[in-house]
């Protein structure tokens, strides 16, 4: 994968790096993803195996047939906390094989490139500014919705790092003091409260409440295993015109609509694009969570934020690390 001379068109290698999979590809200058793999990660092991998981996720995608052009560069999506300036993993709780590890320095020395490394929100943002839903807009607040809540600030078209790198942890931002303890160990951050996981545990717990008088299309598609119910199913159910299901998911974009005021009071962006798993149970909220955002926002032109899904999906990782190349 070494540059050699300048070809007529060249791709960037986009490369996403997750606890137990690798997702690489190359994607052109219009941030069309042209080859893509999956390979699995091994993070259990030592800091050197993990590397050889990353780079073997690449020669994968080189070895395509139809991989016949020349990499400029490799941007990489690896969990956090990181160092975005030197390409340091520090101690990503999913990715335990590394810590203090220079992934930057080790991939460009390995395939002769420049790498840039940053996490998965800024680097979607990123993406979707340069390519996606974000488009003619320079000042964006990305957010994903899956199994936590995550964000990337894009201010005047470029990721806000802030002093250390650790800014746009926007999923830790409470909004019920006295709410139940996040994992991060603060009470009611909006993550403990929206994310994936939650909605599952909220329409459980209606299910419950409910008993068996009300009869409800959750327990159908679980198979009348509540504890079977996931995010996708309630989304479904919400969509078919359940009471419950749609109660549920009420709730949660009512606590986002509340916490999005805060993110317009305190950025002003023209634009929030939502990504990540649980984005499409939420998305026929969209319009009322447009509508109610003023109610929460000192911002007197709160209502002109455009609120998006996002252009990439489970492709943001490869798309995102492209973009950090740019």
């Amino acid at each position: 994968m070494t540059k050699q001379a300048q070809s007529d068109i060249d791709y960037i290698m986009g490369v996403d790096i997750g606890g137990t999979k690798i997702a690489a590809g190359l994607v052109d200058a219009s941030g069309a993803i042209v080859i893509q793999k999956r390979a699995p990660m091994v993070s259990s092991s030592d800091a050197a195996a993990g590397l050889r998981s990353v780079l073997a996720a690449m020669d994968s995608v080189m070895a395509d047939p139809g991989s016949n052009q020349e990499v400029r560069a490799i941007g990489i999506c690896a969990p956090g906390p990181l160092d975005p300036q030197t390409g340091v993993i520090i101690n990503p709780p999913n990715v335990p094989c590394w810590r203090n590890f220079p992934l930057a320095a080790e991939v460009a020395a390995a395939r002769h490139l420049p790498v840039r490394v940053d996490n998965d929100a800024n680097a979607a943002a990123l993406a979707e500014v340069k390519w996606g839903a974000g488009r003619g807009y320079k000042n964006v607040v990305y957010v994903t919705v899956g199994t936590g809540i995550g964000t990337g600030i894009i201010l005047d078209g470029r990721i806000y790092h802030g002093r250390t790198g650790a800014a746009g942890e926007g999923g830790h931002v409470s909004v019920d003091y006295r709410g139940p303890i996040c994992a991060c160990g603060k009470p009611g951050c909006i993550e403990i409260l929206a994310s994936g996981p939650a909605i599952v545990k909220r329409a459980r717990g209606k299910l419950l409440d409910a008993g068996s008088s009300r009869q409800s299309m959750l327990l159908q598609l679980a198979n009348g295993d509540i504890e079977a119910v996931t995010t996708q199913m309630v989304g479904q159910a919400s969509a078919a015109g359940d009471p419950i299901a749609h109660e549920t998911l009420r709730e949660t974009a009512d606590l986002l609509t509340l916490w999005l005021g805060n993110m317009v009071d305190l950025l002003d962006p023209e634009a929030i694009i939502f990504g990540g798993g649980a984005t499409a149970a939420l998305l026929p909220f969209f319009p009322m969570m447009s509508a109610q955002l003023p109610r929460f926002c000192v911002n007197p032109r709160a209502s002109e934020v455009a609120l998006l899904p996002a252009h990439y999906g489970a492709d943001s990782g490869i798309a995102g690390g492209a973009a950090l190349c740019l």
